[in-house]
């Protein structure tokens, strides 16, 4: 019976996969309902829809297996990588669940982008529209869901899981969109725009209107301006917030040409490199040699590839950090192994950090989460945290290894 059913079982996937749908459900198979049952596999019918990704510990999802959903940042927990998000209005909800929060975190490989480069959570200013991409929480979570008023949840309260924060300002200039201004009120603080993409509507093609403030940042080339040089016919990016029921959502930043935005991108990406030199780069442990002491580890994407390239140095001060042996090759890059919680939080880098010389650098396919950059190191000694589907992070020796703040090391809160 048994090799008939997987006889069965390859057919039926043989079958989806030529006629082009997916194993799991996507965005284009309808909005997602609260009230919307599950249909048991067993009596599932060639025409239903398939049910969203469930997450497999320890592995990368596929390519478009997320949900995506936007909402307006209200609250965060930096150090534990959570936030709460008040999801935008859309035409599938009912009126009565309007305005609901939406809790959820960051996947270990789950990254945080703001204005245009890679960030963390603690960078987004409350308030922020952002953009997002979600899988279903773990079915064993016993997380309580965020109090409400009136005891409603979203449609989407079960996707508390998060592979993909972003601005407005990142989300469109990823996709290589654009605001064009078609018309500016001052006196009633109304902008009228259209996105844009090489010039041509993106869409529908309509206009929408956003509100302006008096606290609007304006910025054009190297400096701040104000709204009087908005102007119709300006390509522009901007921020927003206020996306709930007050009507049309307000600008918070707006940028009016090229060279800002590029300023932008590039202050908030030294900001993410400093951040990454403190705390190390990310990944799964893949595999483990314990006879030849190799950890190889597949590192998370998110990160500025200048800091991938940063593997490569060269540091030839002798058995110093992380080594606790002679080194195979004193002039060969290297590095320490500090193992870190799902959340990134380490114990005490400074003094748990074991390693030794980089022996192999490697590709693996890249995946949504997966930089596809892979690293061997040969160890001194493993730790007890070195497993396969552990998460650790990994500092080069050219890196200053220094002391968090006591809020940034899980130590002691065993």
């Amino acid at each position: 019976m048994r090799p008939f059913i997987f006889f069965c079982c390859v057919i039926s996937f043989a079958v989806l996969h030529a006629e082009g749908k997916s194993r799991f459900r996507t965005d284009a198979d309808g909005p997602v309902k609260t009230t919307e049952k599950r249909v048991n596999p067993k009596d599932r019918k060639p025409d239903d829809k398939p049910d969203c990704y469930q997450l497999v510990d320890g592995e990368f999802p596929p390519e478009g297996s997320a949900h995506a959903v936007s909402g307006e940042l209200i609250q965060v927990d930096h150090l534990e990588r959570w936030f709460q998000m008040i999801v935008d209005r859309n035409d599938s909800q009912q009126a009565g669940f309007h305005d609901l929060p939406l809790g959820a975190g960051l996947l270990p490989y789950g990254s945080v982008w703001y204005h245009g480069a890679p960030a963390a959570l603690q960078d987004i200013p409350l308030g922020t529209q952002m953009q997002g991409l979600f899988y279903l929480r773990d079915p064993n979570e016993k997380t309580p869901l965020p109090e409400t008023s009136n005891s409603r949840k979203t449609d989407e309260w079960e996707f508390r899981r998060c592979l993909r924060l972003e601005d407005d300002f990142t989300f469109h200039a990823r996709q290589k969109h654009h605001w064009k201004i078609e018309s500016v009120d001052l006196d009633k603080k109304k902008l009228s725009v259209t996105l844009i993409e090489n010039g041509q509507p993106v869409g529908d093609g309509k206009a929408k209107t956003f509100g302006l403030q008096g606290s609007t940042r304006v910025f054009q080339g190297n400096g701040f301006s104000t709204v009087k040089s908005l102007q119709a016919g300006q390509t522009v990016l901007f921020n927003l917030t206020w996306a709930t029921l007050y009507g049309p959502r307000r600008i918070t930043a707006i940028w009016l040409d090229e060279e800002s935005r590029s300023l932008a991108t590039e202050h908030q990406r030294e900001v993410h490199r400093s951040h990454i030199r403190e705390r190390g780069l990310a990944g799964y442990v893949t595999a483990v040699n314990d006879k030849k002491q190799i950890v190889t580890i597949t590192l998370f994407d998110g990160v500025d590839s200048q800091l991938f390239a940063e593997l490569k140095g060269l540091n030839e001060e002798p058995q110093g950090w992380p080594f606790s042996f002679p080194e195979d090759d004193p002039k060969a890059p290297k590095g320490g192994i500090a193992v870190s919680r799902e959340c990134l939080l380490t114990y005490d880098p400074v003094n748990d950090c074991k390693g030794g010389n980089i022996i192999e650098f490697g590709k693996v396919p890249v995946a949504p989460g997966c930089s596809g950059v892979q690293i061997k190191v040969k160890c001194g000694m493993l730790l007890e945290g070195y497993r396969p589907k552990r998460v650790v992070r990994f500092y080069p020796a050219t890196w200053k290894v220094e002391a968090l703040p006591q809020e940034e090391r899980f130590e002691g809160r065993e």
